[in-house]
């Protein structure tokens, strides 16, 4: 495939953006090559700035479930837009929406609307200070919550540790409240937590990681995380940015059946529009401004397009369950379609999945936690596969940390085309 012109696009950003790019992973900094320039989508498929057809797995890293430009959604964003784009007033669809998602989601009583999974996950956490009244949280490494200050947190050297900040920006002092744990570690987690008794206020993860590949939670995880919070009075965060609304019409809470105290969405509760939330139980989110003490706010939360554009998704995932179990088959067909053309070129892999997230990671090692993943995406084994796939007109994430998502609209003969695809890079990293 030709990328003349996305590659002359890309010189051109790059003299008024920084980088070129408006979030770094689009850079493809970690495969090589220049970024490719979108011109529009359709279904299960891109169309780049050279006219080249993609098939696509990253589906705007999440939200288009039923596929771009979907009819409904399409339809509701332009109707509203006719009335206006936004008001920085209330609406009646913001409550109409509040009360559809609060209906579908288990253990969740009200629901505040923000413009991106950052500021869900940031406000969920100063929630959770406020109503604790405690300072420190616990993340996980290879966990991405946004790029606030608390969450861009890296191990330090001990096995129990003060986080580092790094990122430059990132204070010390900001630091110093969040400690990090091994994921799928449960034992590490309650030695943190016997460390610094009665100072933590929350725990944050992703249920399902999906920001070092898709990594599932070992069993018992998050039943001893549950169990962990609730005898110490910590409050347990589920971010559910990519896998609200995907995995289950109530997400990874509905689908492992663990309980979280607060939960962050973005992705798909808006339709593929900037936006995010976060929910709770009355306890917890009366504690939020205008009615509690905690203060969070933003003129554009609870945007009209943004609202409609959600209503119009989330309606259709709740009139519709079965998309739910046709987006898993289509996923497990996926992955035994490339796990055979791994295994007939001997390519040493490991392949996670889960409902619609799966990842692929050149190692033998089962991948099941940030270390586990770096080394696995040590190597050109990546670089070269996703050039391959790229070439035969597969999109892929453009690196080893993200996880692959499956959408409504791929059809039997886009998988098929995929695993041929796959059958024939493997052979250029064998």
């Amino acid at each position: 495939m030709i990328y003349k012109r996305s590659s002359a696009l890309f010189a051109e950003a790059q003299k008024v953006i920084p980088g070129g790019v408006n979030s770094p992973v689009r850079a493809f900094k970690a495969v090589g090559g220049d970024p490719i320039f979108v011109k529009e989508a359709k279904g299960a498929y891109l169309y780049d700035e050279d006219d080249n057809m993609l098939i696509d797995y990253i589906n705007s890293w999440g939200p288009m479930i039923l596929g771009h430009a979907q009819a409904d959604v399409v339809s509701a964003v332009i109707e509203k837009a006719k009335k206006g784009t936004s008001f920085g007033m209330p609406t009646e669809l913001e409550t109409e929406i509040a009360a559809l998602a609060v209906s579908m989601v288990p253990n969740i009583d009200k629901i505040r609307f923000v413009n991106s999974g950052t500021e869900a996950c940031m406000s969920a956490v100063r929630l959770a200070r406020g109503f604790t009244g405690k300072d420190k949280i616990i993340k996980f490494a290879g966990c991405y919550h946004g790029h606030s200050d608390a969450f861009l947190i890296q191990a330090g050297s001990g096995a129990i540790t003060f986080g580092t900040p790094n990122s430059p920006g990132v204070t010390e002092g900001t630091a110093k409240d969040t400690l990090l744990a091994r994921y799928n570690d449960l034992a590490h987690v309650e030695e943190i937590i016997t460390q610094h008794k009665g100072d933590i206020a929350c725990i944050i993860l992703e249920p399902v990681a999906g920001n070092m590949g898709c990594i599932p939670p070992v069993a018992g995880f998050l039943e001893g995380l549950r169990k962990l919070c609730d005898a110490h009075g910590i409050l347990l965060i589920f971010d559910e940015v990519m896998t609200g609304f995907r995995l289950a019409k109530g997400g990874a809470q509905e689908l492992l059946g663990v309980d979280a105290d607060i939960v962050t969405f973005g992705k798909v509760i808006g339709g593929g529009l900037p936006v995010g939330a976060f929910a709770a139980r009355n306890e917890i989110m009366d504690f939020l401004a205008p009615q509690g003490p905690v203060y969070q706010a933003g003129t554009l939360s609870g945007n009209p397009l943004a609202m409609a554009a959600g209503y119009a998704m989330l309606s259709t995932l709740n009139d519709r369950p079965e998309i739910f179990s046709s987006i898993a088959e289509k996923t497990e067909y996926l992955h035994q379609g490339l796990e055979q053309a791994l295994i007939e070129n001997s390519v040493t892999h490991t392949i996670n999945r889960l409902g619609s997230m799966i990842s692929v990671h050149f190692s033998e090692t089962p991948v099941r936690d940030f270390d586990t993943a770096t080394n696995a995406a040590s190597g050109d084994a990546f670089k070269k596969f996703f050039h391959n796939m790229l070439g035969q007109g597969i999109y892929i994430a453009p690196s080893a940390y993200e996880t692959w998502f499956i959408c409504d609209a791929l059809s039997r003969e886009d998988l098929d085309k995929t695993i041929e695809a796959c059958r024939k890079a493997s052979k250029d990293i064998a």
